[in-house]
């Protein structure tokens, strides 16, 4: 059985202006996952979010489950899905992290990295593009990828 992988990306532009803390500063659901074709090859799913990691990588963001503030459509989206009774290894990731991260970092047996199975060149690539510009419009911590799996 086939793992496959949904979600959005949202951003938070207001919080950039008025800060986090501000009653406008909200999370926007900004693009589904769905629209970018990131595709569910199972060593990219391993390196960023643990899921069927039989390649000993370590992942950047694994079971977080949804956000607590997650945008109302983000929540529609997941619920569309199933919710948690259909979705499992839930989990969100922000732009500043995804920046941060060791893109040379190996897997277990030290033949793949993670900017081999998830970085430019990738199917994840149009995803970490429409990241990084929100990003640049809005701050790396008001951007982030929410996904789960079925």
């Amino acid at each position: 059985m086939s793992t496959e992988v949904s979600g959005t990306i949202e951003c938070r532009p207001l919080a950039r202006i008025w800060g986090e803390d501000d009653e406008d500063a909200v999370w926007h659901a900004a693009i589904d996952l769905f629209l970018l074709n990131a595709g569910n090859a199972y060593d990219a799913l391993a390196c960023l979010f643990g899921v069927r990691n039989s390649f000993g990588f370590q992942p950047l963001a694994e079971g977080r489950g949804l956000p607590e503030d997650a945008s109302d459509g983000l929540r529609a989206a997941f619920n569309a899905w199933g919710g948690p009774q259909d979705a499992h290894g839930t989990t969100w990731i922000s732009w500043a992290e995804l920046a941060a991260a060791n893109w040379d970092e190996p897997d277990g047996s030290g033949a793949l990295s993670r900017s081999k199975v998830a970085g430019p060149g990738t199917h994840w690539a149009p995803v970490w593009d429409v990241m990084r510009t929100l990003a640049e419009l809005h701050g790396p911590e008001q951007v982030r990828l929410v996904v789960w799996f079925d």
